[in-house]
This record gives structure tokens, C-alpha cells and sequence, in this order.
């Protein structure tokens, strides 16, 4: 009888402020955890897969990656009546844009003399445009590649806006969130947290180990 009520007391006594905080930690942690993986669940995947095929860019790309070169006579009114380079420029770009379909952001311009080009840069897309504003003779170069060469570029960040490099790093921050996270977890798991950190270390050396040989 006295065994039975000490059990029913232990059942109902109050627990530690100590226990009570490692279970509200325990708590949190598992929802950050959870939700932070699935707000980014599409982001991990796009970055895992396109890390692969970022790695192997002779798989696709090249192969889906298509050239073209064209030749014609600017319209005079884009290289006549401006009397700064700057308006030529602006203008012949505008043409660019409007007649001969170039795409992408403006990342590097020139005028010399008579000689000017305009670039243009977008994920999986180049445009070079070359020009003589005396006679308007110019030369456009395009390559557009595949779909796989365009999510390597976003992948990459290359020549993006600065509206997907936030996405990038909103991703970087997800990432770094679920690690800590998920190596946290771990540690509040009293029966694994042996082998979890046993494991851990292994795979934190073996990391350092490959950086050490990738390196020059």
C-alpha cells in the first residue's frame, strides 16, 4: 500500500525548473527545426540537385548550348543627332532591346571614337553587341543555353539581380538553421547522443580531411 501511494506521489510531484526548460528547449528546437525544413524543403532540393549538376557541366549544357551571330545597319536616327556617347549608347540599346530581342542586364559599355559595344548578362544567357556609330555597322553575338545551364547560373548567383542573390542567402540562412538545429536535437536525445556526436566528429573530420586534398 505504501509502495502504491509513494508511486502516485512520485507521478504528481512537480518537476525541476531545470527539467521543465530542457523540455521547452527540447520543444522549440524540434519546431524550428521542422518548419524552417520544409519552408526551405524546395530551395534544399534545387541547390542539391544543381549542385550535382554544377559539378558535371559536360553532361548538358554544352551540348544545348546555342550560338548565333548576326550583322546589320543601325537605323540613323540611333547614332545621329546626340552630341554625348551616353545617348548613343542608351539609344542603340534601346534597338537592341526593342528589334533584335537582346535580353539581360547591361554589365559592361563603351564608346571610343567611332567604336562602341554593349553587354548583356543573364543566368544562362550573353549578349555582345559591337558597333560603329560613323557608318552603324553592327555585330551581335548570342548564346543561350539549356534549362540545365540556367539553373547553374542561378545556382552560381551568376549574373543574377540582386533579388535572387537574396533568395541565395534566405537559403545559406535556412541551411545553417537546420544544421544547428538538427545537431541540437541530437544533443537533447539522452540514448543517442553518444553515437550521434561519434558520427558527427567523423564526418566534420572527413570534411576537413577533403578540404586539406582539394587544396593547392
Amino acid at each position: 500500500m505504501s509502495t502504491a501511494r509513494a508511486s502516485a506521489n512520485a507521478r504528481q510531484a512537480p518537476s525541476s525548473p531545470g527539467g521543465s526548460l530542457k523540455r521547452k528547449g527540447h520543444f522549440w528546437v524540434r519546431w524550428i527545426h521542422v518548419y524552417s525544413s520544409m519552408l526551405g524543403l524546395v530551395l534544399m532540393l534545387f541547390f542539391g540537385v544543381t549542385g550535382v549538376t554544377l559539378n558535371h557541366p559536360d553532361w548538358s549544357i554544352s551540348s544545348n548550348e546555342q550560338m548565333t551571330d548576326s550583322t546589320g545597319i543601325l537605323p540613323p536616327e540611333t547614332i545621329s543627332g546626340f552630341t554625348e556617347g551616353t545617348e548613343v549608347l542608351i539609344a542603340v540599346s534601346e534597338y537592341a532591346r526593342s528589334d533584335l530581342g537582346v535580353s539581360g542586364e547591361v554589365v559592361d559599355f563603351g564608346l571610343e571614337q567611332a567604336d562602341g559595344f554593349i553587354n548583356y548578362r543573364a543566368p544562362g544567357y550573353a549578349a555582345d553587341l559591337f558597333f560603329d556609330a560613323g557608318t552603324g555597322d553592327y555585330q551581335l553575338t548570342t548564346r543561350q543555353q539549356g534549362f540545365v545551364g540556367i539553373m547553374n547560373a542561378l545556382h552560381a548567383g551568376r549574373d543574377t539581380g540582386s533579388g535572387w542573390k537574396l533568395v541565395i542567402d534566405i537559403s545559406g540562412i535556412l541551411l545553417t538553421v537546420i544544421a544547428i538545429t538538427g545537431i541540437a536535437i541530437q544533443l537533447f536525445m539522452r540514448k543517442r547522443r553518444r553515437s550521434a556526436i561519434t558520427v558527427m566528429a567523423v564526418g566534420a573530420l572527413l570534411t576537413i580531411l577533403l578540404i586539406v586534398i582539394a587544396m593547392p
